[in-house]
């Protein structure tokens, strides 16, 4: 009996033995993990000779090592509970780390970042806390780093910077405090895409990022407390790029150079202190004071010495010969005058914010959906493709926004390259460009950066599907250079859209007439 029980524990030893360093490493992995509800790491056996095989275990043969080396774990969505042990970081050839929409918890182990040939780093959606190491300047080959929707807090290291390789950069949705470091817009310049949204930052937004020339996405800085003006710099960012400050502290004029040019409202909304195009909200004018006339050198009066010679007559300016009682008409008309001018600014104001109120009401500011996070969804969603909704930026007089879903019509792509979905274009950012009497014209940024511009012809009367087909039909068959390609249609009985290339030079009026300026 002694003889099988022994005979058994070698056996077991010596399988444990036989299994890999980086298997050993994952069976760390798999004892950290306290629940796993779908059995995702049920196949993950320490007696196994490799761990290539188990669930979620991407092995490579890789020039220099003997036998095959772990270079990616997958284990997304799957409600895995547990920590990051400090094991992964023994995983030295390891490329992705996917554990995104789990329920880890924990912080990020210092030995992780020793793992340095990773390049993908997804660990959304999951609960893990304390601050974003600075020892993730190791990571000199990282290209994306997810960590959006967690807990991490404190400032985001400066020490980032020095994963220059980094082509998309998220950290939305967590606690991150302080300043954004100038290392990202100084040393990040492959980025494709950045969003610090709905965290705790503050300070000014960098003027390096105008450096961002790969950024191809989207620009997202929204929900933070950030302050100061909008730089002109970021005017030099591609026509493409999705851009967002909305819901922070911002003030001053809005920039018109290049692509700040070209936005609707949306990327400024809930900045009480920025002004000028394209919000409705006019920049105060300073009051235009004359200079006081200068004397001729003749007419100067002489000027005497300390011993009572007569000096040479200096540049003095003549003292106003107007009365006392002319001076104080003068100061209260100008009084007067700006306090006019004040009440109606702030009518108008008052009359705008009580639409807003109302709109707001209308739609329920407490719906789920679309870029909100949750916050300010009513008059985020204005002027947006959200939640299966498109919706204009209201205006007086218009109705509730129309819900378009895939059982009400079917989007036709009238175009061989256009090969997306109703549900991704329902789904982009989009910001309202213009209106009139032909509908609501929307520029959306679709998943791989391609912008369109979506015109909205709302319920259309009572038009059939055959007559707006064939007339679609028809306008898709135009060739010209100087006319826009149609690339797809949407119709329904409540809902119409045309799909066409977007064309970033500003718009017919603007070309025309220049930039106008908005009336007092």
């Amino acid at each position: 009996m002694m003889r099988h029980l022994f005979a058994a524990a070698l056996l077991l030893a010596t399988s444990a033995a036989a299994i890999t360093p980086d298997g050993h490493a994952l069976i760390a992995f798999k004892e950290s993990i306290s629940d796993d509800p779908s059995g995702v790491l049920a196949t993950w056996n320490p007696s196994d000779a490799t761990p290539c095989h188990w669930h979620g275990i991407v092995c490579n043969t890789l020039a220099g090592f003997a036998v095959p080396r772990v270079v990616s774990i997958i284990v997304a969505s799957t409600n895995i509970s547990g920590n990051i042990p400090p094991d992964i970081g023994k995983l030295t050839q390891l490329r992705r780390l996917s554990l995104h929409n789990n329920r880890l918890t924990g912080t990020l182990p210092l030995e992780l970042f020793n793992a340095t040939a990773l390049r993908s780093i997804f660990l959304q959606g999951n609960l893990i806390s304390g601050e974003i190491p600075p020892q993730i300047n190791r990571l000199t080959n990282l290209q994306n780093l997810d960590l959006s929707h967690n807990r991490f807090f404190g400032v985001i290291p400066d020490s980032i910077g020095d994963c220059g390789e980094l082509h998309i950069l998220v950290l939305a949705n967590n606690f991150l405090s302080g300043y954004i470091p100038d290392s990202i817009g100084d040393n990040l310049t492959a980025l494709k895409e950045l969003d610090l949204s709905d965290n705790h930052l503050s300070g000014p937004i960098p003027r390096n990022f105008g450096n961002l020339s790969s950024l191809q996405s989207t620009l997202n800085l929204s929900y933070n407390s950030l302050a100061g003006s909008i730089p002109e710099s970021l005017g030099r960012l591609p026509y493409t790029v999705s851009l967002d400050f909305s819901h922070n502290n911002l003030s001053g004029r809005i920039p018109q150079e290049g692509s700040l040019a070209d936005q609707g409202p949306g990327p400024f909304i809930g900045n009480p202190a920025l002004c000028g195009l394209p919000l409705s909200r006019p920049c105060p004018v300073a009051p235009y004071v004359p200079p006081l006339p200068s004397i001729p050198k003749e007419d100067a009066p002489p000027t005497v010495g300390p011993f009572g010679a007569e000096m040479p007559p200096a540049n003095l300016t003549r003292r106003s010969s107007l009365g006392t009682g002319a001076i104080i008409a003068i100061a209260v008309g100008d009084l007067v005058g700006i306090s006019v001018v004040a009440v109606i600014l702030i009518y108008f104001y008052w009359k705008t914010s009580i639409c807003e109120d109302k709109c707001c009401r209308k739609k329920g500011e407490s719906s789920e959906g679309g870029f909100s996070h949750g916050k300010g969804t009513c008059c985020l969603r204005r002027g947006m493709l959200s939640g299966g909704a498109m919706t204009s930026e209201e205006s007086e007089g218009s109705s509730d926004a129309t819900k378009v879903g895939a059982d009400q019509g079917e989007l036709v792509a009238l175009d061989k390259g256009f090969s997306y979905e109703l549900d991704e274009l329902l789904r982009a950012s989009a910001y309202v460009l213009g209106k009139g009497g032909l509908g609501i014209v929307y520029k959306v940024v679709l998943g791989n950066g391609l912008p369109v511009a979506v015109r909205r012809l709302g319920e259309g009367g009572t038009q059939r599907f055959k007559e707006f087909e064939s007339e679609v039909q028809a306008i898709a068959r135009v060739r010209h250079p100087n006319v826009v390609r149609l690339r797809a249609y949407y119709w329904a009985s409540d809902e119409k859209l045309l799909i066409y290339d977007y064309i970033p030079n500003g718009s017919l009026a603007v070309a025309l007439h220049g930039m106008l300026q908005p009336p007092l």
